[in-house]
């Protein structure tokens, strides 16, 4: 096993590290976050767990309103346009040793991260202090960079500071100015052959750490397209709790409702009158195009829900003395 939470507190204490600490249930939804954590200030940051054709693994975090653009930082690290993608959710277990929601700069800690790149946003050092997750999104703990930076040299590590949104021209005559900051060498996980990588919801997700602008935002493993944004961000504005995830019935319920819903807009006179016998494949064409996106992301805040709670119980198994 991994560094715990409480572990991890210690090894920041011992090496009078300075940072306060803000306990909270696990966190899912932004919504949560916010409630718990959003009024406290302080920079919010997300993170994203990459890897290249090469299976060499990147640690990205960034504040939260950053952008970072793959294709970009592909080609900044050399690696070229479709040179990053994101990890496979096995790699959080395997390598960071972290739970979907996670994922902070923290988890390199770990003896199995020692070959993980870790990319910082120079953004982090305009902040009077940032929040991450300290292993665990049941808390956020909050510091600045220089606290930041004694505890990364205290495991090793020489903190990479990027500026995600340059755009420096990468060429012939212009070699890339990130190249020095990728792994020596690839990092096989344990009977895992190569796969599509797994989509890790938020939006971790996921999954949060706290920010200035009262915004909570899942440590998501994997950025998702701008239309998956929006859907998973409506969605989140409906549930009712992200116990509800953790509730098979209540989690039926939800699906159901959204179900009624659409299908009741879709039963208009007007409709009715204009596609007659033909009425039941429109609306079934449409409850499918519909909810597709709807259905797919509940699923996996449900899987998701599942997997950290998996995680948590394993966790306490190992600890309890036999």
């Amino acid at each position: 096993m991994g560094y715990s939470k409480e572990q991890l507190l210690a090894r920041l204490k011992e090496h009078q590290i300075k940072f306060s600490q803000i306990e909270h249930p696990v966190i899912l939804t932004v919504e949560e976050g916010e409630k718990y954590v959003g009024h406290l200030g302080g920079g919010l940051s997300k993170s994203l767990f990459l890897k290249d054709k090469k299976q060499r693994f990147y640690l990205v975090s960034a504040l939260v309103n950053t952008k970072v653009d793959i294709k970009v930082l592909s080609q900044r690290l050399g690696l070229g346009k479709g040179g990053l993608r994101m990890a496979p959710a096995e790699a959080l277990g395997e390598i960071l040793q972290v739970p979907l929601g996670c994922v902070t700069p923290f988890a390199v800690v770990n003896e199995s991260a020692r070959d993980v790149s870790l990319l910082l946003d120079q953004g982090f050092k305009t902040q009077e202090f940032c929040f991450f997750h300290p292993l665990s999104n049941d808390m956020s703990i909050s510091l600045n960079t220089n606290d930041l930076d004694k505890f990364l040299k205290s495991i090793g590590r020489d903190p990479a500071y990027v500026d995600f949104e340059a755009s420096p021209t990468v060429g012939k005559d212009h070699r890339p100015d990130l190249a020095a900051l990728v792994p020596s060498g690839s990092i096989v996980l344990a009977d895992e052959p190569e796969r599509q990588s797994s989509s890790q919801v938020p939006i971790d997700g996921n999954h949060v750490s706290v920010g200035n602008k009262s915004k909570v935002i899942s440590e998501k493993v994997i950025k998702p397209s701008i239309s998956e944004k929006n859907t998973t961000e409506k969605l989140v504005n409906n549930a009712h709790s992200s116990s509800n995830f953790a509730d098979v019935e209540l989690f039926v319920e939800e699906v159901l409702q959204k179900t009624s819903k659409l299908l009741l807009s879709e039963m208009k006179e007007d409709t009715v009158k204009q596609h007659g016998e033909n009425l039941g494949t429109v609306v079934s064409d449409n409850l499918r195009k519909g909810l597709s996106a709807d259905l797919q992301n509940l699923a996996m805040i449900f899987k998701n829900t599942a997997y950290t709670q998996g995680f948590y119980a394993g966790t306490q198994l190992q600890s309890r003395p036999f």
